[in-house]
């Protein structure tokens, strides 16, 4: 056997979707938001300008791809640590390598981190000096919300770029690309029914690493015929990806799914679980039931009854550690218990009047008495004595907590509905403003 043989017997053992990666912007699929021609991604790519940044969205759409792509592009030297199995040691070793590649060669180098959420804030600190100095060029990929599960000192050091799901059609196009290309399938003679190829680029929801997986797997497990080809059929596509396929087409699915939605806002528990179990017996995931409940919990009940998204979230919890059929039962208990609580949408609207508010008076500074007395000058830890405990005034006391700009705002308005009576008669024994208890919804126009 020379080198040759090994080389080919290396690349067969690769997965499809390894082979498939593409190796340029023009071939890379989706995120067409962040990576089409004219963006600032795009044009950063292409000058080598590129500083550190996090990409951040779900398994399968691309992440790791578009660092390879940066780097390969650019010329520079790649090096890539897993989250998980690497540590300060490993990030030590990759600044002096890249700070010698730059020294001897003007390399510069890329660290792709992937799971950089789950770098503590040691190691992430341990890559501050390299990426401020610009020894190195730091990409993270996440599927945690970085400003929530990273430390503020790196994610404001780098630029955030927010990766989507990929589409149906953008998954079925790659598919269809792997079908014919020569580094994919088509040495095996394919021939797929339409019906199988559309299922399971429906079913991937998104990932396309998934969807090649399930596509090998159904090329290598299905028996050749007599000519040599490989008829891929529904039935081998439901095996390979594991799910049903969907008995409805894609416009179906999501009038199903609204009029789930609107179900559980108008309390018709009957309507609610109907569709549920339309949507789930026709190959959807339970899960995806189950999230837009947790949503719905406070969507439309709010704090009407706030125990709707107790529930829903142990409905959630609950079908996740128990899977199907056992995790079917506490999910349709949450259904009916989310259509039968009182209804309230001053969540939605309370949430929408503060997002405005943050946007047009972002600069709103704090009030004095507010400010964090640990630090400023001694005139403005002075004022945090005029700061009045709540607990020293039996609980509650008047006080100004908006800041001067915002101070006769109001946000949150309890519609005097389930809890939220309670919400307004405590308001009422406290003495607060007249314009804090209830007050008609303006209403929220909905899909």
């Amino acid at each position: 056997m020379d080198l040759f043989d090994l080389n080919n017997n290396e690349n067969d053992a690769k997965p499809l979707a390894e082979k498939m990666r593409p190796s340029n912007l023009d071939e890379f699929i989706g995120q067409s938001h962040i990576v089409a021609e004219g963006s600032l991604l795009r044009r950063a790519i292409k000058l080598d300008r590129l500083g550190s940044c996090i990409f951040w969205g779900p398994p399968g759409c691309g992440k790791t791809t578009l660092a390879h792509i940066i780097a390969s592009t650019t010329h520079g030297k790649f090096i890539k640590l897993n989250a998980v199995q690497s540590g300060v040691a490993d990030v030590k070793k990759a600044v002096e390598d890249a700070r010698t590649a730059l020294k001897l060669y003007g390399k510069r180098t890329y660290l792709l981190l992937d799971e950089c959420h789950r770098f503590n804030k040691a190691q992430l600190d341990s890559l501050l000096p390299s990426v401020e100095q610009g020894t190195l060029v730091f990409i993270g990929s996440t599927t945690e919300n970085p400003y929530a599960s990273m430390t503020p000192a790196i994610v404001s050091r780098c630029r955030v770029f927010e990766f989507k799901r990929l589409t149906e059609a953008e998954i079925r196009g790659a598919l269809e690309a792997a079908l014919t290309s020569r580094k994919g399938l088509r040495a095996y003679n394919v021939k797929m029914d339409e019906n199988a190829l559309s299922h399971i680029a429906r079913t991937a929801a998104g990932d396309l690493r998934t969807a090649y997986n399930a596509l090998e797997l159904a090329v290598l497990t299905t028996p050749p015929a007599a000519d040599g080809s490989i008829h891929v059929t529904l039935a081998d596509a439901e095996q390979s990806i594991q799910r049903k396929a969907l008995s409805y087409n894609e416009d179906a699915y999501y009038d199903y799914l609204s009029a789930f939605c609107k179900s559980l806002r108008g309390s018709d528990a009957n309507a609610a679980l109907f569709y549920a179990f339309r949507l789930i017996e026709g190959g959807c995931d339970p899960l995806l039931i189950a999230r837009r409940l947790v949503v719905h919990a406070s969507e439309d009940v709010g704090m009407a009854d706030p125990n709707a998204l107790v529930v829903a979230v142990s409905a959630l919890t609950a079908f996740e550690k128990l899977g199907a059929p056992e995790g079917l039962i506490p999910l349709s208990n949450a259904i009916i218990y989310v259509c039968e609580a009182e209804k309230s949408n001053s969540v939605i609207l309370a949430m929408d009047g503060a997002k405005r508010a943050a946007h047009e008076v972002a600069e709103a500074p704090v009030p004095p008495y507010l400010r964090d007395n640990s630090y400023g000058s001694a005139a403005d830890k002075a004022q945090s004595a005029n700061y009045k405990y709540p607990h020293n005034f039996g609980g509650w006391v008047e006080q100004q907590y908006l800041p001067d700009a915002l101070r006769n705002e109001v946000f949150y308005r309890p519609q005097g509905r389930g809890f939220e009576k309670t919400v307004a008669e405590v308001r009422r024994r406290k003495g607060m403003r007249d314009d804090t208890l209830p007050t008609p919804p303006a209403g929220r126009p909905h899909p």
